[in-house]
């Protein structure tokens, strides 16, 4: 009994773990526009409820980069600059992901 007991504590445990580690939106479309001197990447995300629904409410992340052509005519873009919600462009995120997650959170959401 007392294992039975340990295990299913046990088993808890790791769904609960398991379950606050899951995506917290729904990628709705993935961008990459521009040519010749700069590029640039949109994400759209749908956050989801606390209870696990689909909320209406979304996020628009996008970053930015400057390209040059070379002696050999490739275009060469580096220098990435950091993901923004184009709504509150004050903060920025390293990985779309983190920006997707803290902008659901702000509303709210998951």
């Amino acid at each position: 009994m007392k294992r039975f007991l340990s295990v299913s504590v046990l088993c808890a445990l790791c769904s609960a773990l398991l379950c606050g580690a899951a995506d917290a939106y729904v990628l709705q479309s993935s961008k990459d526009l521009g040519k010749d001197d700069a590029r640039n990447q949109n994400v759209l995300v749908q956050c989801t409820t606390p209870d696990g629904g689909i909320s209406n409410q979304t996020c628009h992340l996008r970053r930015y980069v400057k390209c040059s052509v070379g002696a050999d005519e490739k275009r060469r873009c580096n220098g990435w600059q950091y993901w923004k919600d184009v709504r509150k462009p004050a903060t920025s995120w390293p990985d779309w992901r983190r920006g997707a997650e803290a902008c659901c959170q702000a509303k709210g959401l998951r």
